[in-house]
């Protein structure tokens, strides 16, 4: 799904760096869509103002924010991490917090809608998290949802 999503940011005009852990997934997006790819996650981070994540499942959030070169070793702060993958509240938790020591915000901001949501620019979003940062985030957001809500300021809110 994050194929699809990061191509209406790109098609919207936005500057952008594309990640994908299996690269020829990369390439296959860059051939259709403006946009930088990149090799790991800290690369990707670096100079980003927000940095938004869809992957499979806790661990790979764990991996690609926390891990070896992940994307808190190169975000600056003041910048916005969106999670739209579906994880665990304490996940959210853990990662809203390993963020904020760094001066990042977290969002939490599951997606509902499966790859023909993303690829219509149709998701259903419900996100918990600061409201500066969402509110930062959300015209990025809008690029690919038809629904997004902040349903409050803790993170479990949005899982």
């Amino acid at each position: 799904m994050g194929s699809p999503m990061a191509g209406h940011i790109s098609n919207a005009g936005y500057s952008l760096k594309v990640f994908n852990r299996t690269r020829e997934k990369s390439e296959l997006w860059s051939e259709e869509y403006s946009g930088e790819v990149v090799l790991s996650p800290v690369e990707l981070a670096e100079g980003c103002d927000m940095v938004f994540l869809c992957v499979g499942n806790n661990q790979d959030v764990e991996e690609i924010v926390l891990g070896k070169n992940g994307v808190l070793e190169g975000l600056k702060a003041g910048a916005i991490i969106v999670d739209h993958t579906t994880t665990s509240s304490v996940l959210a938790q853990n990662m809203s917090v390993s963020s904020s020591k760094k001066g990042i915000s977290f969002i939490d901001a599951p997606v509902s809608g499966g790859e023909v949501g993303a690829k219509e620019g149709t998701l259903t979003i419900m996100a918990g998290g600061d409201e500066g940062a969402f509110k930062s985030s959300l015209e990025v957001i809008n690029l690919y949802s038809k629904f997004c809500k902040r349903r409050g300021k803790t993170l479990d809110q949005g899982s």
